[in-house]
């Protein structure tokens, strides 16, 4: 057993996917185009190509969580009042109406195409949905005001970060993250969870650097 097993032996899954994943996030946090995204640099149809991008993602993961339902990982985690594509499409007929609502590019396929073979175990599916769903629900929320006031929305064109069934996000995140560290895994198993979110935050990264190369013509 190697010294990182060992340390998970004690430490409540939702611990260790967060710390065992932090410099993946902030890298995936701070790329160029979300900084200037957030940054109010960025013209419409920036938004709307980082919304059709995950919106794959999305279909990809929300079609493999109902697929493996009858695993106990991922029943234990599953909750239809956190799918966004919904929420998504919603948002593309604001920003983009008559707009394409599929797309296929390599950061797209090699995202997609991971969360499809997460399926081989429900820990794998776990680790997309803490990545996407706990980040709609925390940084998420910053995200939808920053766009509300850049964009001068009014409400129109957020809804991917409304989640109206979840009121309280704190409260339920809270929660989530109980039922994280209920699941009864072994620190190796723990350790591939751990895995899998470094590896989502760099397809996330991955994402965000294809945006990027676009960056020039998106600024306002």
């Amino acid at each position: 057993m190697t010294v990182l097993d060992h340390t998970l032996v004690d430490t409540p899954l939702s611990t260790a996917m967060r710390e065992g994943s932090m410099a993946e996030h902030e890298a995936a946090e701070h790329s160029s185009f979300m900084s200037e995204l957030m940054g109010g640099k960025l013209n419409e149809q920036a938004y709307a190509d980082y919304l059709l991008r995950f919106r794959a993602v999305y279909e990809a993961l929300e079609t493999a969580l109902r697929s493996r339902l009858d695993d106990p990982l991922v029943a234990a985690m599953y909750d239809p009042a956190l799918e966004r594509l919904a929420t998504i499409d919603a948002d593309l007929d604001h920003w983009s109406p008559g707009g394409p609502r599929t797309i296929d590019t390599p950061a797209v396929a090699a995202y997609r195409e991971r969360v499809t073979a997460a399926t081989e175990w429900g820990g794998l599916l776990v680790a997309h949905h803490y990545t996407r769903y706990l980040g709609d629900l925390s940084g998420g929320q910053a995200i939808g005001r920053i766009l509300e006031r850049t964009y001068e929305l009014d409400g129109a064109g957020i809804a991917f970060y409304d989640f109206t069934e979840i009121p309280k996000p704190k409260v339920y995140k809270d929660g989530y993250r109980a039922r994280l560290d209920g699941l009864e895994l072994s620190a190796d198993e723990k350790g591939r969870v751990v895995g899998e979110v470094k590896v989502a935050f760099h397809l996330n990264q991955a994402v965000f650097v294809e945006l990027g190369r676009d960056i020039d013509g998106y600024r306002r």
